[in-house]
């Protein structure tokens, strides 16, 4: 059959299942929605470039809970702090479900922990977890690898001597070290290739996910497999990621000591060893291939990119970073390194940082949930295979929550006596079950990369605070802060 019979073929079946949908939704009290046509839904109502600014004009009108329908995608939207916690915290166990991201699906083969539902996401997480704290996630000896690269980190960046570098790569490259000594038990240099290049592929995932062609996957993915594109591209270089890990696997099984484990891969090594005649063990060479990848993803370009971030808003507003190095100077001095006990006692630094993860709004969608089986909330059904989208922007900016949210305000994180004050509506690494697994040490890794760096450089732009764009080059999935020059002057 030829291509253009294909597409016509794909589109009656596609507008068959639409019928039966729109005929089957009275079987169920859905959340309220905009109208939506067939095969494309809601799409020419949705602005490609930002979608969720549009499901926050949508809520306006259908409330905080309501249908969207992407492509042929049915999507039920919470919109709001309320609505967010109620699902994913109170009822946390309907919404633990992981949607099927086709993107990340076929990076993946469908295995690990990010795409897992089930017995497979529970047995995962439950041993990631331990694993990681076993080696010192949230603890001391994680902070001494932090304060040691961050060492790594500014003796590369004394190197250009105060003329104009992007720091893009260099940060990716530190952050990453962090999650590399974890899962691989070594760091990396910087001046290793092979490395630079798998990271800049990591960049481009981030970036093709959250460009406009990188949504059209997700929604028409059977039919961007037919077309040309860079994606086909990038799913190649996906699989040299996967290589890369195989070959560490591999270098670890030759290598193992079973009584003295070095690494996660060591760990899952001897957990799939214990467990190779048990049926209902997701402890198998694929899910440590993919979870191993998901670690390696997440654990490099979402905090290096909130670090870049953070940069851009210092140089933007210098009068902050004045503030912040004044408390550096008072608390910790020049001649020690910042650790996680100084925190509590520069509460100026710590709202800053918190301020910069709200206000960037990494990842404005969160990552999908899905109903794996009828959901009973506020009243509504939300049917089995419907995907969810706890829209994280709309509580990171949401005006009931947050004094001034649509600007950059550490007082947000401040009581009137300049203390540090938690807000509850702080959800930048989601909530409740499937909340971000690296959510200590990425605190870890902003609190002491960040205040390392304010500590031992002023940041500035040869092109002036006017040349900085706070709004991210792309908005979607995540929202990707723009590349740019900076100068670091040591102090």
């Amino acid at each position: 059959m030829d291509f253009p019979a294909t597409v016509i073929l794909a589109g009656l079946i596609l507008a068959l299942l639409w019928a039966f949908r729109v005929k089957n939704r009275k079987k169920y009290r859905l959340p309220p929605g905009p109208a939506a046509l067939p095969l494309v839904g809601n799409l020419p109502q949705v602005d490609k470039h930002a979608p969720f600014e549009s499901f926050l004009k949508f809520s306006q009108t259908y409330g905080p809970v309501m249908t969207v329908y992407l492509g042929w995608q049915r999507m039920v939207v919470l919109v709001g702090y309320d609505a967010v916690k109620e699902a994913l915290v109170d009822q946390a166990d309907d919404f633990t479900g992981r949607g099927p991201l086709p993107f990340l699906v076929k990076a993946t083969k469908g295995y690990g922990l990010a795409v897992g539902n089930g017995e497979r996401w529970r047995q995962l997480r439950r041993f990631t977890l331990t694993t990681l704290r076993d080696f010192g996630m949230g603890r001391k000896t994680m902070e001494e690898w932090i304060q040691e690269e961050s060492k790594h980190l500014t003796t590369q960046i004394e190197t250009f001597k105060a003329s104009p570098f992007d720091p893009a790569f260099l940060l990716s490259r530190c952050v990453s070290n962090v999650i590399c000594c974890l899962v691989f038990g070594q760091r990396f240099s910087y001046d290793d290739k092979q490395f630079l290049h798998l990271l800049t592929i990591v960049a481009e995932i981030l970036r093709f996910g959250s460009s406009p062609f990188g949504q059209m996957y997700n929604i028409f993915p059977w039919l961007m497999e037919h077309l040309p594109g860079r994606h086909h591209k990038l799913l190649a270089e996906i699989d040299e990621l996967r290589e890369f890990i195989k070959v560490k696997i591999q270098e670890h099984k030759v290598t193992l000591d079973t009584s003295s484990p070095r690494d996660y891969i060591d760990c899952f090594l001897i957990k799939m060893n214990e467990e190779e005649h048990n049926t209902n063990s997701e402890f198998h060479y694929d899910n440590l291939v993919s979870t191993v990848l998901n670690l390696f993803l997440a654990g490099t370009e979402t905090t290096s990119s909130t670090i870049r971030y953070a940069l851009s808003v210092l140089i933007k507003y210098p009068h902050i970073q004045e503030k912040m190095q004044e408390e550096i100077d008072n608390v910790i001095g020049q001649n020690r390194h910042p650790n996680m006990e100084d925190r509590k006692s520069v509460p100026f630094t710590d709202a800053v940082i918190h301020e910069v993860q709200r206000f960037l709004d990494l990842v404005p969608f969160n990552v999908p949930h899905y109903a794996l089986h009828d959901i009973s909330f506020r009243g509504y059904t939300i049917p089995k295979n419907t995907m969810i989208i706890p829209l994280l922007h709309s509580v990171l900016k949401e005006e009931t929550q947050w004094a001034d949210p649509w600007s950059f305000n550490p007082q947000h994180f401040l009581d009137q006596n300049g203390n540090f004050k938690k807000n509850p509506a702080f959800l930048p690494f989601s909530a409740g079950k499937r909340a971000c697994v690296g959510e200590s040490l990425a605190r870890m890794e902003l609190f002491i990369f960040v205040t390392s760096l304010m500590q031992h450089f002023t940041i500035s732009s040869a092109e002036g605070l006017d040349s900085i764009n706070l709004k991210p080059e792309f908005s979607s999935f995540a929202n990707v802060p723009r590349r740019f020059q900076i100068l670091a002057t040591p102090r």
